[in-house]
């Protein structure tokens, strides 16, 4: 398949993801959510979509991460559109710095006591980290300068490294082929260097061999809005419904928890592997600013 449909899907599939999750809040039946989405005009986004679309644009502007312009684009981008649901970290952090003249970084790392959060805020934006540097033996370290504008723990920055490297490997594979699932599982505990974050993509793998419910699944994982027990169920829903984004979007967001962040999530892995005509016409319509998504995801692949 193009890398041009699947760096699309990825970033469509994560926005929609977040949008559905959204409304997942108040039509948590699959029924009463399917006719929403049918009545609905347009699916509105998050700070989840917002903070990726950041990420894309700073990507794309210093061809890299820059964490003072990652830093700075997230800013310029929450005063332009505070009303998008953000969670007090990102807006604690951008009253430090414009208080006190810190960076982001050393901002982001003052929060919780000086233990920073182990939230997975910098997992659900991670998609065009994982897009744009798919290819290299620096992800991980590019992870962590995209997360540490924000999150400082070791897990919120796991959280991102997993997520994006997940994205990494679902681009790169081929859906015509049988989905390698124990590898791909493998590969990213090898890659989490947080035993918080292996041990639960351990069970994560038990579960799926144990053919676990998606309910089953959250109660053992977790689907809160701390990084390891959000990011693994994300994955459980992909890996259960890897040739379906409508099936695998559901799974996360269905199930309870953190709805908008788990479809983020799900959404971006799931697109990225399966390309965006796997996606809903009838979704990609309705979704807000969809051209300048769009737009970033071929800039992602084009400055490669």
């Amino acid at each position: 398949m193009d890398k041009k449909e699947k760096f699309l899907g990825s970033l469509v599939g994560s926005a929609l993801g977040d949008a559905i999750g959204e409304l997942a809040f108040h039509f948590s039946g699959k029924d009463h959510l399917m006719h929403k989405l049918e009545i609905m005009k347009s699916l509105i986004y998050t700070d989840d979509t917002a903070m990726a679309i950041g990420t894309a644009q700073s990507i794309i502007k210093e061809v890299g991460l820059n964490p003072q312009d990652l830093g700075d684009t997230f800013k310029q981008n929450f005063h332009k559109e505070p009303w998008r649901g953000y969670a007090p970290g990102p807006p604690t952090i951008f009253s430090i710095v414009d208080r006190t003249g810190a960076s982001y970084i050393d901002a982001a790392e003052s929060l919780y006591g000086g233990k920073g959060s182990f939230g997975n805020g910098a997992a659900m934006r991670a998609a065009p980290v994982g897009l744009y540097y798919h290819d290299s033996d620096d992800l991980y370290a590019q992870a962590r300068l995209s997360a540490s504008v924000t999150h400082s723990h070791p897990i919120g920055i796991d959280g991102a490294a997993v997520q994006s490297r997940a994205v990494a490997l679902a681009l790169d594979l081929d859906p015509q082929d049988e989905f390698p699932e124990d590898d791909f599982i493998e590969n990213l505990i090898a890659f989490a260097e947080t035993q918080e974050m292996k041990t639960k993509l351990h069970l994560l793998q038990r579960l799926l061999k144990d053919h676990s419910s998606p309910m089953h699944a959250a109660q053992q994982i977790g689907r809160s809005v701390t990084a390891h027990q959000s990011l693994p169920f994300a994955l459980f829903c992909f890996l259960r419904h890897t040739e379906s984004f409508q099936e695998c979007l559901f799974c996360a967001i269905l199930n309870g928890g953190d709805r908008d962040t788990l479809g983020a999530m799900s959404g971006a892995v799931s697109g990225a592997y399966l390309g965006s005509e796997s996606v809903p016409s009838k979704w990609k319509d309705k979704l807000e600013n969809r051209a300048l998504i769009e737009h970033l995801a071929l800039n992602l692949l084009e400055k490669k």
